[in-house]
């Protein structure tokens, strides 16, 4: 074994993925929502790459990169897998797949050590894990030697929502932007055209090199900002104005396209595994099961008369007739309807609602936070209802509101509640009120989650009338 190569995973788990609106939001992005069985999108690639172990390759525990308020995600996805990772790398602002690769080189360079990096975006799907291993593999093999690989996918169509690379053998000839209906055809009836992947397989080291040869300006402002980096148990945060200051780039157009003919050695290997990178409603209905009219359906969704359509329903009955190529999502605040062929322009939506300050863009009516979560289930003049899940053994902060006073309503485990100087434990049917101005804080003590109904009333009910005072997620 001391002659194997040693593996890193990377997972890139950034982005907001605003073309699966609305059931994807930028709190909630969809690389962590489950699109079809019981694991999100973020938690079948950790699973992925699992598999990537041989009697020559030493896999190691995978690096994660993501955005600062994605944390708790991660790690809770990350919990259910079983999975402790390396190192949670936590981006303050988003600057684009080539700085976030560069994190992941500096911390995998630690310790002297230089692994072959297999660098992934986490929001695809793959139907072969098998193919998948085996393809993987092969690259990291071709990558030992300084040599950066590409993962090519093997065209089944014309796509025009996907970037092509075009190979002379196993050899990366040129990148090409998504193409129009007619150029796409031309190369899958042409031969030697893959679509690009994102999927990068290379030395840390070679990484590094070929930044500082192409982008300089980038891999120097990394390094000031990995330099400056604190580590939290497994998160590591670069320093948050130095890493601000990182241009924003892509893989891509900062070294990728720059090798060929370069002399930096850049190949590819062709990945025929039903790999699919989601990118829209379109892609989504692309890998669903199908009834044999070609409609697909997620939830409680019944179809009539109607073809090769998608109905995602989360909350509610949804049902649908007489309709061809479209897709329909329902979620318990926003409903998306569109023909499959603009599902990309979903985008355009959530550019208006951003515009408009809305937030349908970034949040659920159902928000994730460290402890658990809150469903605003009811709101009116003066008055909101909440119900809420805290996790076993969490807590809330210790804070106080100036605008409203609360009720709370235990429905199910037990509830310790800090009112002031006092502190009490209420159970099932249970109830207590929070005074406007007082200090409180809710937490479960128990095994069991704990869901209670929360009534705010008062003059504002904004989240941001909060006041903490002691908050075990870092949030004072």
């Amino acid at each position: 074994m001391n002659s194997s190569i040693r593996l890193q995973p990377v997972i890139m788990a950034g982005g907001s993925g605003t073309r699966l609106w609305p059931l994807s939001r930028a709190g909630y992005p969809k690389q962590f929502l489950v699109l079809a069985g019981n694991q999100s999108l973020f938690q079948q690639s950790v699973l992925r790459l699992q598999g990537l172990g041989a009697e020559d390759i030493k896999l190691d525990a995978p690096l994660v990169v993501g955005n600062d308020e994605h944390r708790f995600l991660v790690l809770d996805q990350l919990r259910e897998l079983r999975c402790d990772p390396a190192a949670v790398l936590l981006e303050p602002v988003g600057r684009n797949t080539a700085p976030a690769m560069t994190l992941a080189a500096l911390q995998a360079l630690q310790d002297d050590a230089d692994p072959v990096l297999v660098v992934t975006p986490a929001d695809q799907t793959v139907t072969d894990a098998a193919a998948f291993s085996a393809a993987v593999q092969q690259a990291v093999r071709m990558a030992a030697d300084g040599t950066i690989v590409i993962l090519g996918i093997t065209p089944d169509r014309a796509e025009t929502g996907y970037g092509y690379i075009r190979a002379e053998g196993s050899a990366v000839a040129q990148f090409v932007e998504k193409p129009d209906a007619a150029t796409a055809q031309r190369y899958v009836d042409e031969g030697g055209y893959y679509w690009n992947s994102g999927m990068f397989v290379l030395r840390a080291s070679s990484w590094m090199a070929a930044l500082e040869r192409f982008r300089p300006d980038i891999a120097a402002a990394c390094r000031v900002a990995f330099a400056s980096r604190k580590t939290d148990d497994r998160f590591v945060r670069p320093g948050r104005e130095e890493f601000a200051a990182v241009p924003s780039e892509s893989v891509d157009y900062a070294v990728m396209e720059h090798c060929p003919g370069s002399g930096i050695a850049l190949r590819m290997v062709p990945l025929a595994a039903g790999w699919n990178d989601l990118g829209a409603w379109d892609a989504v209905w692309q890998v669903a099961d199908k009834d044999a009219q070609g409609n697909a359906a997620a939830g409680d969704a019944i179809i009539e008369d109607s073809r090769n359509t998608l109905v995602h329903a989360t909350s509610r009955l949804v049902g649908v007739v007489g309709l061809d190529d479209v897709v329909v999502v329902e979620t318990p605040d926003a409903v998306l309807v569109s023909r499959r062929e603009c599902s990309q322009d979903v985008k355009k939506i959530v550019s208006r609602l951003d515009g408009q300050q809305r937030g349908e863009h970034t949040a659920h009516r159902k928000v994730h936070r460290p402890w658990g979560w809150y469903d605003s289930i009811d709101a009116g003049a003066r008055f909101q209802v909440k119900r809420i899940m805290v996790k076993p053994g969490a807590s809330l902060s210790l804070q106080m509101h100036h605008h409203r006073a609360e009720h709370w309503i235990v429905v199910s485990g037990t509830a310790e509640v800090t009112c002031g100087d006092k502190v009490m434990l209420l159970s099932e049917n249970q109830s207590t009120y929070i005074p406007l101005g007082e200090t409180h804080r809710l937490r479960n003590p128990g095994r069991l989650p704990l869901e209670l109904i929360e009534v705010q009333s008062g003059s504002y009910l904004g989240e941001d009338d909060i006041v903490r005072f002691e908050d075990t997620y870092g949030r004072n």
